[in-house]
């Protein structure tokens, strides 16, 4: 038996819900789990066969996306739909499920190199266009499945493989990247963090629209340890709360606070004064002070990251509009007729 969820769910409207309880067993697939010991990835599939029974979807509605890597193995460990499609384009496949299936929850699972590097534009235009799709960035700044070389996240002077002398490259910012392309939910977290990511997770999916979650990952064979300096009771982890202040370290004793110049900087809050650090405010329309705190990101020595919610706001999605402008033409024959003479066109010649 099952439910329709209601318009006003979010994400997930229109899709069908279970009447019947529902377990993390009944997402677990009988395929053997093939990642390294240790990895990351185990913490990230463990948290969402457990969040998916509370969200009540059924496995039939549920689709899972990925394109090329360790992460993109991901479709097989879920017992739902899914399809391990091909090097970076698994925004545009899912994209082809949004438009065509309504009733479907549609996730993509990618990696900082399969996303960032040959499916970068993929990645921007879903994003862009707010397609109805929840897309997990696992960040382990390694290319891990190819064996060791360095990513499109990984930072500058980093010594791999494919950059025996250190890359020169400058990373990427995934939440910077995904802000600057007008993405409506902005978002990320940490394998080890299970609360956290289960909870920034469903966010996600309830979000109409794209939402981008990048999640930390650790690489225990080509990249350990990547993200330590931000983890523990000294680590620089900046939690947002959308609402609260926005403070980090032992006793909250760091802040985000603007300079005289208007850049938003850290200070300590015994200094600057509780009532002048900043408010997160993650429902603004102007996504300005979410890109600033996103560059509060070191990229390079990863001694401070903000992770929780960057951007949650409300637009028009592409599927929704697009399946709008079908309704409008429902006589088939009046649709048959404007799509001959969109093919036959006006503009015509003799050679």
């Amino acid at each position: 038996m099952t439910t329709t969820t209601p318009a006003a769910n979010g994400g997930l409207a229109g899709v069908p819900l279970s009447l019947t309880p529902l377990t993390r067993k009944d997402f677990t697939s009988d395929q053997e789990v093939r990642w390294c010991p240790g990895c990351g990835d185990y913490a990230v599939l463990a948290t969402f066969q457990g969040l998916m029974p509370q969200l009540g979807i059924r496995r039939e509605n549920t689709v899972i996306v990925s394109g090329i890597g360790c992460s993109s193995r991901f479709p097989y460990y879920v017992d739902s739909y899914g399809m391990h499609s091909i090097h970076g384009r698994a925004p545009a496949i899912a994209t082809g499920v949004a438009m065509t299936r309504p009733d479907l929850a549609v996730w993509v699972v990618t990696g900082d190199g399969d996303a960032l590097s040959i499916g970068g534009n993929h990645l921007i235009h879903a994003l862009r266009r707010n397609v109805n799709i929840t897309i997990m960035l696992f960040n382990n700044r390694i290319y891990g499945l190819t064996k060791g070389q360095y990513s499109p996240t990984s930072e500058q002077g980093k010594v791999t493989k494919s950059s025996p002398a250190g890359s020169v490259d400058r990373p990427f910012n995934p939440i910077s990247l995904a802000l600057g392309a007008e993405a409506t939910f902005v978002a990320r977290t940490v394998d080890s963090h299970r609360a956290h990511l289960t909870e920034v997770l469903t966010a996600a999916i309830n979000h109409p629209g794209a939402a981008l979650v990048e999640i930390y990952q650790n690489c225990p064979i080509f990249n350990d340890g990547a993200f330590d300096p931000l983890k523990g009771a000294e680590g620089g982890l900046i939690p947002l709360t959308h609402g609260q202040p926005i403070t980090f370290g032992p006793d909250a004793a760091k802040g985000a606070v603007r300079d005289v110049a208007g850049h938003v900087k850290i200070a300590d809050v015994a200094e600057v004064g509780l009532e002048n650090v900043l408010v997160h405010d993650a429902h603004a329309e102007d996504p300005g002070l979410a890109f600033a705190l996103s560059r509060l990101t070191d990229t390079e020595g990863l001694r401070t990251s903000p992770i929780g919610i960057f951007r949650d706001v409300q637009r028009p999605t592409f599927d929704d509009l697009a399946r709008a402008q079908l309704t409008v033409q429902a006589d088939p024959a009046e649709r048959l007729e404007k799509l001959q003479q969109q093919i036959t066109g006006t503009d015509t010649w003799t050679v």
